[in-house]
């Protein structure tokens, strides 16, 4: 497991690509030269990728007791690194689905698990990975990550879109932004992230991650943080889509009111918006007071707005 700050990367487009799969023995009857990758010292972090390593034994050890993989499920793991995590899952879970940005470290990996029949290494971007697919033939799975600053947000809106597969994460993420998920309503963190988390997950701050357990050391804390999906979506909405954009909008200028927000709201939603009345009037008959800001609102108070619009 590593921390990637890939500031070289967009985390703009999310089209699915083909990725690239290096099967266990059991789907393959070749495996790479023994010395494809070398020994694990003779890699070395990538500055342009911000690479991070976890090295740390007792937070590895806590992160797969806090997992709990069982023997007879699939645990997607998100950015492998070195297989300092990759190791402990294999030991317990059934099968194991490791997605691996960086090709450079595809030969290491195939080397020290490759001969394991519960292990497949995907060598791909997590950002336009088919979860769904690359599980199979498993049609539901948990994922543990280690997820990068400047894309956390991306790829765990990802994940959530692709919750029908999922039941479950134990992500490791920059302790800030870990605050901003879990933010409630009233609080200054509070932002679209939080709202959208709160909609699909339960969320649960488990510990957190010095620098010290890293190599090499990355300048902030981290904190681990289980997700559990929700059965259903926890808002009484019919149109989905309508709710993001109407949060979307709602967050767009945090120092203005909902009303200022919702009035220069984008061409789509203000249409809508104008179509019921305008600004006031919906958030009248949303019984939202019409100078609050975005951060104080409830889930339900976002539903109620959407619903108004529908």
């Amino acid at each position: 497991m590593k921390r990637k700050d890939r500031a070289t990367r967009g985390s703009g487009d999310t089209k699915t690509q083909r990725p690239l799969v290096f099967p266990s023995p059991s789907q393959a009857t070749a495996r790479p030269p023994a010395n494809a990758g070398g020994s694990d010292n003779t890699f070395h972090p990538s500055k342009r990728l911000g690479q991070n390593f976890l090295t740390d034994q007792r937070i590895i050890q806590r992160i797969v007791e806090t997992l709990a993989p069982n023997t007879d499920e699939t645990i997607v793991e998100i950015g492998s690194g070195r297989g300092a995590l990759t190791k402990s899952l294999l030991e317990k879970a059934g099968h194991v689905v490791a997605i691996e940005f960086d090709r450079n470290l595809i030969p290491l990996l195939q080397e020290s698990f490759g001969s394991e029949k519960n292990f497949t290494l995907v060598q791909n971007d997590a950002l336009v990975t088919d979860i769904c697919d690359v599980i199979r033939p498993a049609t539901e799975a948990r994922v543990v990550a280690n997820l990068p600053y400047n894309i956390a947000t991306a790829i765990l809106q990802r994940l959530i879109e692709q919750r029908h597969c999922l039941t479950e994460m134990v992500l490791m993420l920059q302790k800030e932004v870990v605050e901003r998920i879990t933010a409630g309503s009233g609080s200054v963190e509070r932002g679209y992230l939080s709202v959208f988390v709160e909609a699909y997950c339960e969320t649960e701050k488990l510990f957190d991650v010095a620098p010290s357990s890293f190599r090499p050391a990355p300048k902030i804390w981290s904190t681990v943080l289980r997700l559990v999906f929700r059965p259903r979506l926890a808002a009484d909405v019919q149109n989905e889509k309508l709710l993001w954009q109407v949060v979307s909008a709602g967050f767009a200028q945090r120092r203005k009111t909902i009303l200022n927000n919702l009035r220069n709201a984008p061409s789509p939603l203000q249409e809508i918006v104008k179509s019921h009345g305008g600004a006031s009037i919906v958030l009248c008959q949303a019984e939202v007071d019409l100078q609050r800001r975005a951060e104080t609102l409830t889930l339900d108070e976002w539903a109620r707005i959407a619903r108004v619009l529908q």
